[in-house]
């Protein structure tokens, strides 16, 4: 077997859950890479990039439409809650449902350790009454929360439709992972994208500017750099396609040549046109989006969309789970 062609010790420093999704990934047909290792540093920062892009309409929709109805979301969650944040990033929304709801404190949760410290670093100037608790995590599974919030009510957040980028199945995971983590009688403020034209999909995911393509490109210079690995970054280049039947648009990593490379010393072959599946995001119906929370053990009580009709920001509540008759 070939030996890892790695510097300064990197192999045993990689994430070991890295290491396994990259490597079975690459050896799987189709290949596929969870979504969730492009947010390293550099990806972090170019993902907020994206959301400033003019064809990327869900940050400006969700923005808006979360001015326009906080007055009524902190009429029914209250003041004094946790706001638990699920892969925050730069917590960029965050600081609009502060200032509207009152909270008790405020508990980012990220994969990306460095960027979430930078970011609640930088949020934490802002409220400086308020106390900043962030945890450096994969929120797929039960967080343990810190002590400190221990005794609070819980609020939910997590903006984006970063559920899109789920399966429904894994969603539902989710969303009952999150349930187990805030408890029983939390809410969930959640954005969600809507079902909509693909001429206004794909180029939301395929930026005129290539910041997008760059986005996913990363995650090769990623693997190179954790894993030791030797993939010709010039050899692929971004695709996103819209998926009618699973109601999604695709990101893909395509082989413009044939290329062979190793990670940590396993050889991979790619031909010219094949390709590693690296995203998805799901968009949903109206009532679509209410089943996938019920799914998830999260019971809807309101919900608020833009004019059209593209985007919906959904408050739920852990209630006690329904039985059937």
């Amino acid at each position: 077997m070939l030996k890892p062609e790695i510097e300064d010790g990197q192999a045993s420093l990689a994430d070991p859950a890295f290491r396994g999704d990259v490597l079975g990934g690459l050896a799987r047909r189709p290949r596929a890479i969870p979504a969730r290792w492009f947010y390293d540093r550099r990806g972090s920062e170019l993902f907020e990039a994206i959301t400033d892009l003019p064809e990327y309409y869900p940050t400006r929709t969700e923005v808006a439409l979360l001015d326009s109805a906080c007055p009524e979301v902190a009429k029914r969650v209250g003041q004094g809650r946790a706001v638990i944040e699920f892969g925050s990033g730069s917590s960029a929304k965050t600081p609009r449902l502060l200032r509207c709801i009152e909270p008790a404190a405020y508990v980012p949760i990220d994969i990306s350790g460095d960027f979430l410290r930078a970011s609640s670093a930088e949020l934490a100037t802002g409220f400086p009454d308020l106390p900043v608790l962030p945890v450096e995590a994969n929120f797929m599974h039960p967080v343990p929360l810190p002590a400190e919030v221990a005794g609070l009510p819980k609020l939910g957040f997590f903006p984006g439709s970063t559920i899109g980028n789920m399966t429904p199945f894994a969603a539902a995971d989710l969303l009952r992972a999150m349930r187990t983590s805030l408890g029983e009688g939390a809410m969930l403020l959640i954005g969600i994208d809507r079902v909509k034209d693909a001429g206004v999909l794909v180029p939301a995911y395929d930026d005129a500017a290539g910041v997008t393509a760059a986005f996913n490109l990363n995650l090769l210079e990623r693997i190179n750099r954790e894993l030791g690995a030797t993939i010709p970054v010039d050899a692929f280049r971004h695709r996103a396609v819209w998926n009618d039947d699973a109601s999604r648009i695709e990101m893909h990593l395509e082989a413009v040549r044939h290329v062979t490379f190793t990670v940590e010393g396993r050889p991979f072959e790619i031909k010219a046109g094949e390709t590693i599946h690296t995203e998805n995001s799901h968009k949903y119906g109206e009532r679509g989006a209410r089943v996938l929370l019920r799914a998830g053990g999260w019971t809807p009580v309101a919900e608020w969309t833009d004019p059209k009709g593209w985007f919906s920001l959904i408050l739920a509540e852990a209630q006690a789970v329904e039985v059937a008759p």
